[in-house]
C-alpha cells in the first residue's frame, strides 16, 4: 500500500518552540492534511492513494499526537500557529504556494492557521470552522466530566467511541465502520488530548477580522446527512470568506474521506486544479 507506511518524516518547530512532524508522499504540488480531534495522521490511509498521484502530501500530526511535541499550556492560538509553521516549511522546501486541506476540529485549526500565513493557494475545511455563535459547540451538560472520568479509569477507547455518539452525533452504524479502519488505534491513543479540544471548541467563535485576512479560494465541504456540529454554520462561514464556495455531497456524513474517499477526493481535487 503506497502511504503511511512509505512516509518521509520531517518537523519544524513551531512559534512556541515545540516540534511538529508531517508526513511526506506522492508527486505533484504541495498539499498540506490536518486532521481533527479524534486522530493523528495515520487517519488519512483511505484518503491517499486518491491523492498521492496529483499531490506532494504532507500529513501533520497536530500537538500531543503521534510523532509531535507538545507545550505545557494548551490554546488554540498555538494550534493555528502549528498549521501556519507546516504551511510556511513546505512552501519554502517546495518554492511554491501550498493548499490545505482539513476535517473536523482540524478545520478549525486551519482556519485559524490560513490567517496567519501568506504560504496559502487553496484552503478545504470540511466540517471544520469556527462556530457563528460563542458556544454553540458547548459540550452537552456532564459530557465533559464522563469523558474525563473514562480517562482517568483508563478506558480510552470509550472515550472515543462516547465523543462520536454523544457530541458528534454520528450514527452507530458509521461508529462501527470507523472501528473497522487501521486508524482506530491511533485514535483511541490520542484520547488523552480529546478533553483539552472539545473544551477549547466551546469557546471559539467565528471572528470576521481573522475571516477577512483568509483571501485565498477555500471550499467548505459537508455531508448532507451530517448531524456534525460544525456543519450548522456553513453557509454564514462562507459568507464571511472573501472567496468561498459550499459543496453538500449527497448521502455522506461526517467522515466521508474514509468512508468514501474516492468521493471526497473528487471535490477536492477539482478544487484545487
Amino acid at each position: 500500500m503506497t502511504g503511511i507506511t512509505e512516509a518521509t518524516a520531517r518537523r519544524v518547530a513551531s512559534r512556541d518552540g515545540t516540534e511538529i512532524a508531517y508526513w511526506t508522499t506522492g508527486d505533484g504540488p504541495p498539499l498540506v492534511l490536518v486532521h481533527g480531534a479524534v486522530a493523528d495522521h495515520t487517519r488519512w490511509r483511505p484518503l491517499l492513494p486518491c491523492l498521492e498521484p496529483h499531490a506532494t502530501v504532507h500529513a501533520m500530526d497536530r500537538r500531543g499526537r503521534g510523532a509531535s511535541g507538545d507545550g505545557p499550556a494548551y490554546s488554540l492560538a498555538r494550534e493555528f500557529e502549528d498549521v501556519a509553521a507546516v504551511v510556511d516549511a513546505v512552501a519554502e522546501a517546495s518554492g511554491s504556494a501550498v493548499d490545505l486541506y482539513a476535517h473536523s476540529f482540524g478545520g478549525l485549526c486551519a482556519f485559524g492557521g490560513a490567517a496567519l500565513t501568506a504560504s496559502l493557494g487553496r484552503l478545504v475545511l470540511y466540517e471544520g470552522w469556527p462556530p457563528v455563535e460563542p458556544g454553540a459547540h458547548r459540550l452537552p451538560p456532564g459530557l465533559g466530566e464522563r469523558l474525563e472520568a473514562l480517562l482517568a479509569a483508563g478506558d480510552h477507547d470509550a472515550v472515543v467511541e462516547t465523543m462520536f455518539r454523544e457530541f458528534v452525533l454520528m450514527p452507530a452504524a458509521e461508529v462501527a465502520a470507523l472501528r473497522a479502519q487501521p486508524s482506530w488505534p491511533a485514535r483511541v491513543a490520542a484520547a488523552p488530548a480529546l478533553v483539552r479540544e472539545l473544551r477549547a471548541n466551546a469557546e471559539a467563535a467565528l471572528d470576521p477580522g481573522q475571516a477577512a485576512r483568509i483571501t485565498v479560494p477555500t471550499l467548505l465541504l459537508t455531508g448532507s446527512d451530517s448531524g456534525d456540529p460544525f456543519a450548522a454554520d456553513t453557509r454564514a462561514v462562507a459568507a464571511a470568506l472573501p472567496d468561498a464556495r459550499v459543496v453538500v455531497m449527497e448521502g455522506q456524513q461526517h467522515v466521508a474521506d474514509i468512508l468514501a474517499p474516492e468521493v471526497v477526493a473528487g471535490h477536492l481535487l477539482a478544487f484545487l486544479r
